[in-house]
């Protein structure tokens, strides 16, 4: 019987020691970003120069990681609007990521090669604009629309990238077109 007890106590101390440790690796990781506070290294993610717009996302605790995660969905969502992927498209959200900061290896990196393999469904875009009112819902109209401007940007290089037959004609389609006037309403309220 005093065999289990000192079992059980064991155990007890082992699981409090690991909650502990847990808890300090997850705070570290929390801190491991110190990027995330400085303009230098969210205008170099989002290429947004204004520093009233740098301003409001730093104060929203908006970093470099963060917001790459908020600009890419609407390229995702953009490249797969018509149904199909092309290796443009493809190119042009790869070069967004990059551009945002994330490397290949990075798990914001394997999570948009997720998407690209196979669309992701209707959900991303529906939180991706849940974040987006959230994020610009007291910000004043100039900045608004100066952060709409680079993220519509991004995805209108996406929607142009496939082209039209043969580069000619519409080179982005009526679902494309009418996604990105989805994404741009965002930004109105």
């Amino acid at each position: 019987m005093s065999e289990r007890i000192f079992e059980d106590r064991r155990a007890a101390l082992e699981e409090a020691f690991f909650a502990r440790h847990n808890e300090a690796l997850l705070r570290q990781l929390r801190e491991a970003d110190p990027a995330q506070s400085t303009h230098a290294a969210l205008a170099a993610a989002s290429g947004i120069n204004d520093a009233a717009v740098l301003d409001r996302l730093t104060g929203l605790g908006i970093g470099a990681q963060t917001f790459a995660a908020f600009a890419l969905a609407p390229l995702v969502m953009v490249a797969w609007a018509d149904g199909t992927l092309s290796s443009e498209e493809r190119s042009a959200v790869l070069s967004g990521a990059h551009k945002a900061g994330l490397k290949a290896g990075d798990v914001g990196h394997k999570l948009l090669e997720q998407w690209l393999a196979q669309p992701p469904g209707a959900e991303l875009l529906a939180a991706w604009k849940a974040y987006a009112h959230a994020l610009v819902a007291d910000m004043p109209l100039e900045q608004r629309h100066a952060l709409r401007d680079v993220v519509l940007g991004q995805a209108e290089a996406v929607a142009d990238a496939a082209g039209g037959f043969l580069g000619l004609g519409n080179r982005v389609s009526a679902v494309e077109r009418k996604l990105l006037g989805e994404l741009a309403a965002v930004f109105e309220g």
